[in-house]
């Protein structure tokens, strides 16, 4: 399979794995890397950055003239005919999982070029697996060609979602949010790291995601496997721009017309009218009004905004 991907994913692949290489080594003696708070309940440690430098030398050697967007050492600008390729990098996410040894964590990567999402590349160092995609190649996880699962009822799928966890987070809206959700599902999850619950929905183990207070590294590799496998991904109004406005949402089509019925009046793009009914059923303990389901195309341009309200 290697011999027909696309030689800037080759390349991406090449990095990932690198990466893992470094976070497996590192899990043999987890109570021994040192941790550091960016700030409260927000960590990073000294293997993110290793795994950060690994990934950006071994880009930056294929391709010198490419900027880079990566949590933790931030922009750098490209050059000359490269100058509109940014590669977006978390070399570890799932951090609280990984220094309390909970195996559930990543490498992602994903290639914007322009405004479009054109390579992707999630690497999952404690269970070897590697998802990938190519923009109008499909989606792959090892050698398996992967889609988004069949199932067309709300009440009948497996959702994934993340928790507020940093100060200034709208917890009450996402508690909110959540008792909306639960009670039309068949359950819910919260592995920890928003990156393999997107290449999770991709696979079909899980039927759909949301989630508040995402980065575009966070999600930019895994809303291109997601689109690639058939799915949308958007957010909570189920329109296209998510990439920076800290919500996102994705399942397959009959799915996310459903659940932005449930999400739309939590999302930061929702009518005045919609806000207000929020913050009333908040005061008053009532379930807010469920707005008309929809479905709605995904696209790829991110645009700047705010924190969900």
């Amino acid at each position: 399979m290697s011999s027909t991907l696309h030689p800037m994913l080759n390349v991406a692949i090449k990095a990932a794995r690198l990466a893992g290489t470094i976070i497996n080594r590192a899990a043999l003696d987890v109570e021994s890397v040192r941790v550091s708070v960016k700030q409260t309940n927000d960590f990073v440690t000294e293997v993110d950055q290793a795994a950060e430098a690994a990934i950006i030398d071994t880009l930056l050697t294929a391709y010198p003239d490419h900027a880079i967007w990566a949590e933790e050492s931030g922009k750098r600008e490209g050059r000359h005919g490269g100058a509109d390729h940014v590669w977006i990098i978390d070399p570890l996410d799932g951090t609280t999982n990984f220094i309390h040894g909970f195996p559930v964590y990543c490498v992602s990567i994903a290639l914007m070029v322009g405004n479009k999402l054109e390579q992707a590349v999630i690497y999952d160092p404690t269970r070897n697996d590697l998802f990938c995609a190519t923009r109008g190649r499909g989606a792959y996880l090892n050698d398996r060609r992967i889609r988004v699962a069949k199932r067309t009822t709300l009440r009948d799928c497996l959702m994934s979602t993340g928790f507020p966890f940093r100060p200034g987070d709208a917890f009450q809206t996402y508690l909110q949010m959540l008792g909306d959700v639960m009670p039309r599902v068949a359950g819910v999850r919260r592995p920890g790291s928003a990156a393999l619950d997107l290449a999770y929905v991709a696979a079909g183990f899980t039927d759909g995601f949301f989630e508040m207070g995402l980065s575009p590294w966070d999600v930019a590799a895994g809303a291109l496997l997601v689109t690639e496998a058939g799915g949308l991904i958007g957010n909570f109004t189920g329109e296209a721009d998510f990439l920076e406005q800290k919500e996102c949402m994705a399942a397959n089509p009959k799915i996310y017309g459903q659940l932005v019925g449930v999400t739309g009046k939590y999302s930061k793009f929702a009518s005045a009218g919609d806000k207000a009914a929020v913050r009333q059923a908040r005061n008053t303990g009532a379930p807010a009004a469920e707005a008309p389901a929809a479905e709605a195309p995904a696209a790829d341009a991110p645009s700047q905004g705010d924190a969900p309200f």
